[in-house]
């Protein structure tokens, strides 16, 4: 399976900046994992699985609005490589395994 390529842009009303942080919002990092997922089960055409992070690194802080692009790689061995990218910048890099059914 080729790279797939996924655009989102964040919205700047997301409930995870209220409290992340207060009057300098960034998106968590969970949010980009939890986006990556939904990618991924899209991707390989299986919504709902259960996964397991292999390793995530988190480079720069993503803004409200921000328009993002993640590239997700299938493996061999079965895991899923993603790097998240906001214009030129390299924002989060990981990867992802489906947990056996």
């Amino acid at each position: 399976m080729a790279d797939a390529d996924f655009r989102w842009t964040v919205p700047a009303d997301h409930p995870a900046f209220a409290g992340h942080f207060p009057g300098n919002p960034i998106v968590p990092g969970v949010v980009l994992l939890d986006r990556a997922i939904l990618f991924a089960e899209a991707m390989l055409d299986r919504p709902g699985l259960t996964w397991q992070v292999g390793n995530a690194k988190f480079f720069s802080p993503v803004r409200p609005a921000e328009m993002l692009t993640f590239t997700l790689t299938a493996k061999p061995s079965g895991a899923i490589a993603f790097a998240v990218r906001a214009a030129e910048r390299d924002v989060a890099s990981g990867s992802l395994t489906p947990a056996a059914p």
